[in-house]
């Protein structure tokens, strides 16, 4: 198995929301806002080169909505899925599986691109992989989600007919050295796989620790459905993570790919961090 981090831009959400109840006096240390109390975050993917798989964790956002919509979200800087893939030697078509880890649009959005007046799977020769009760809650959304799931991210994943559904059970072993995790705190059956990597073992956080900044317990987004069960999924996963030594691997913190965990006075907090090629 061979891990490559694969970056899909980087984009602006409002700092209050993602960081909840925590005051802007305390997190605007950890990332700095804008004069429009935007803060940066990374899109950063994983992709596992396993045998004759080519696997693609989440995928970013895409560049096929409209200019009203990029001036809400700020898609900057110099990175692109496209981009990043072609650095390490691949193109799209290369992909095998898509694995999505929500459908939140800042995770699904480049599943799908639009080609005419048609939406098709940007990655014609992959199978999508989701699971059937978070599908069921992306697509018949609450009015509280409603906008982080874009139909147009969604259903043309169905209709290519290339969607499957992974088994909701924790610990699933999804593929040879990796194992599904599923939360629901932030969205209903979230997944987040736990690969067996160079003797490690690797979480990769998706949004129930999107960055370095949310390793404190009470820092809960506001975007989160469940945020009381977020505190608990949180707490459980951190004391596992520091008993057993995970590796964990953000995938919106703006600089910051992976870190260790360690025991302080005021809890469990980021040790050494790390670019994930130099585990």
């Amino acid at each position: 198995m061979k891990l490559h981090v694969i970056h899909a831009g980087d984009f602006k959400l409002d700092g209050g929301a993602m960081f909840g109840v925590v005051p802007k006096s305390m997190w605007q240390m950890l990332n700095p806002p804008d004069e429009n109390n935007m803060c940066s975050w990374a899109m950063r993917c994983l992709l596992i080169e396993h045998e004759e798989r080519l696997v693609l964790i989440d995928n970013g956002m895409g560049n096929k909505q409209s200019e009203k919509f990029f001036g809400y979200y700020y898609l900057h800087g110099e990175h692109t899925l496209e981009k990043s893939l072609a650095e390490e030697g691949f193109s799209k078509d290369d992909i095998t599986d898509v694995f999505l880890t929500h459908l939140h649009f800042d995770h699904c959005g480049g599943a799908v691109i639009r080609e005419g007046d048609q939406l098709l799977p940007a990655f014609k020769n992959a199978t999508y992989w989701s699971n059937e009760q978070h599908w069921r809650w992306a697509t018949e959304p609450n009015d509280r989600e409603k906008a982080s799931f874009l139909k147009e991210n969604i259903l043309p994943i169905q209709e290519s007919g290339k969607l499957r559904f992974i088994e909701n059970k924790d610990g699933f072993e999804w593929m040879p050295g990796v194992k599904i995790r599923f939360v629901s705190g932030h969205t209903e059956s979230m997944m987040l796989p736990q690969i067996e990597y160079n003797g490690k073992t690797i979480v990769f956080m998706a949004d129930l620790l999107p960055s370095v900044a949310h390793i404190p317990i009470p820092y809960v987004m506001a975007y989160d459905t469940r945020p009381l069960l977020t505190l608990s999924e949180k707490k459980s996963f951190l004391e596992e993570a520091f008993e057993n030594k995970y590796v964990l691997f953000f995938e919106h913190d703006p600089l910051i790919e992976c870190c260790n965990l360690k025991m302080t006075e005021r809890g469990i907090r980021e040790d050494t961090t790390f670019l994930l090629s130099q585990i």
